[in-house]
């Protein structure tokens, strides 16, 4: 029996970018899903079943250091890659200490995100 392929999670306020990831992330074979804005992706319940969360760093509502931080808050401790076009003084620390494995500033390679993503998850046993 074949085991399902990881969820990747997308939380972009940008529908074209949030698409464009999830196809990418899909066609490294992984399961990709979008969300509009950290308050769907919470209440979808995909929280408790990605493997990786991919989020922008600036939307409207919750950004993405908050959505880590509420995340860790309820004990969920999901590998993180952070995505912004605006990198200010002392973000990838906040972003680090958010818990974020990667601070990708807008625009990224998709193979640098690809890489991330992939280091970011838990070895396959």
């Amino acid at each position: 029996m074949s085991q399902a392929a990881p969820l990747i999670s997308i939380v972009d306020d940008d529908e074209s970018l949030k698409l464009a990831l999830v196809g990418l992330v899909r066609s490294f074979g992984y399961e990709g899903r979008g969300h509009a804005s950290a308050e769907d992706f919470l209440a979808s319940g995909d929280a408790g079943q990605c493997a990786c969360l991919v989020t922008d760093l600036h939307m409207p509502g919750l950004g993405g250091i908050e959505l880590l931080q509420r995340l860790r808050a309820d004990g969920n401790k999901v590998p993180a890659v952070l995505i912004t076009a605006r990198m200010l003084p002392g973000l990838e620390q906040r972003a680090r200490d958010a818990g974020a494995r990667c601070l990708l500033p807008k625009p990224f390679d998709p193979q640098t995100l690809m890489r991330c993503i992939e280091q970011a998850l838990p070895p396959v046993s």
